[in-house]
């Protein structure tokens, strides 16, 4: 980890300038609404980055990319071993355009066609993946009185002899802000294994792991790797989702083949320019991603004081990793409490229900905002539901 003196600062955007650079999460509310929705961070773009890029077009850098990206693989690589003491070979790196598309990638060419398992409240563009690839979403709920969320094994273990054949794991969690240990991945993996299924473990937030937690890689546990791919990006770290490239990390050679034999048409192509961000920020972006995980704790913590001040019956669960906190405001007595932080005190929040399907009085906060913005936000989130 970089010394302070070695780190690059973190930049608040403006309102103004918000609006231009994130324009779902800011242009597409009124300007009286403060945005703590879609998960963009209010900061701007690593200027290490932002250079890299830049250059790229100003050498008109706009047209087709490589089909493999070996360098990119390398870059991956490097900095999972900086980061995590683990990394997978290099060639065992394969260019997706995003994370949801490489899940969709990975359950169609290497699933079988049974139904895929899909742990609830979940990331809620992956709700659905299962239909578009074909096979039945089953959904494995935590209970909304978990104070912290963990897989049922149990619950696993019968879906999977029931016929499922896949699990999406979403480690750390989004939106449940968990991060999973060693151990309850050895557990996962005992279940799969038992039953011959195969995991997509979708890694994006792994960067924003926070003081007081470790990110272990689901193939870095022993046993994984003849039936699991992560799917890894840069951009949630570092603000570039636009420019579309994510990775999949595919560690076994037959799983490699099956991909690599697939049609063009088959994977949704990436961008160069997304490739020259990812490969800058693995390189050269770890002054930068230290300062904003330090931001980004202390946000956690000024998120936890402002709701113990000002909305003392809202459950934060514990947040682990990411920039997004997971909501409970139900002793509020709002079902839909995003529609009334939307309504009567003008903050944008995530519905709860869009993660967990029937779910009523949760919502998801993003916090990578100023501290005057999250303060502001809380107070008006007191101001509408009390």
């Amino acid at each position: 980890m970089p010394g302070p003196s070695e780190r690059r600062p973190i930049v608040d955007l403006t309102d103004e300038q918000a609006r231009r650079a994130l324009r779902l999460k800011w242009g597409s509310v009124p300007d009286d609404v403060i945005p703590a929705w879609v998960a963009e961070m209010d900061y701007a773009v690593d200027p290490v980055v932002m250079e890299a890029v830049q250059r790229a077009l100003a050498e008109g850098v706009t047209g087709y990319p490589l089909e493999r990206e070996p360098a990119l693989g390398e870059s991956y690589a490097a900095w999972a071993g900086r980061h995590f003491g683990w990394a997978p070979a290099p060639d065992a790196v394969r260019p997706v355009v995003d994370v949801t598309a490489g899940v969709r990638l990975a359950i169609d060419v290497l699933s079988g066609p049974g139904g895929v398992v899909f742990p609830t409240p979940g990331y809620n563009a992956q709700h659905g993946l299962a239909g578009v690839t074909g096979r039945q979403e089953l959904l494995l709920d935590v209970p909304p009185a978990a104070e912290r969320a963990e897989i049922d094994l149990d619950r696993l273990d019968r879906l999977f002899a029931e016929g499922a054949q896949t699990l999406i794991l979403t480690q750390p969690h989004n939106p449940w802000g968990r991060v999973f240990t060693r151990a309850e991945l050895e557990g996962v993996r005992d279940v799969v294994l038992r039953h011959g299924a195969r995991v997509v473990s979708d890694e994006i937030h792994a960067p924003l792991v926070l003081p007081g937690a470790e990110h272990v890689s689901y193939l870095a546990i022993d046993g994984t790797h003849d039936h699991a791919v992560a799917v890894v990006a840069a951009s949630k770290a570092f603000n570039t989702a636009g420019l579309k490239c994510a990775q999949l990390v595919v560690p076994s050679a037959a799983d490699r083949a099956l991909l690599d034999a697939e049609p063009m048409s088959r994977n949704d192509s990436w961008s160069p320019l997304g490739v020259i961000a990812a490969r800058t920020a693995y390189d050269d972006g770890d002054p930068w991603l230290a300062s904003l995980v330090e931001r980004l704790d202390q946000q956690r913590a000024l998120l936890g004081s402002l709701l113990a001040e000002h909305l003392p019956e809202v459950r934060m669960r514990p947040v682990e990793a990411t920039y997004l906190a997971w909501l409970d405001a139900s002793a509020y007595g709002h079902d839909d409490a995003a529609a009334v932080a939307l309504e009567r005190g003008r903050v944008q929040l995530s519905d709860g229900a869009s993660y967990a399907p029937g779910s009523t009085g949760h919502v998801r906060l993003n916090f990578a905002t100023s501290p005057e913005r999250l303060t502001e936000i809380v107070r008006r989130l007191a101001t509408a539901w009390t």
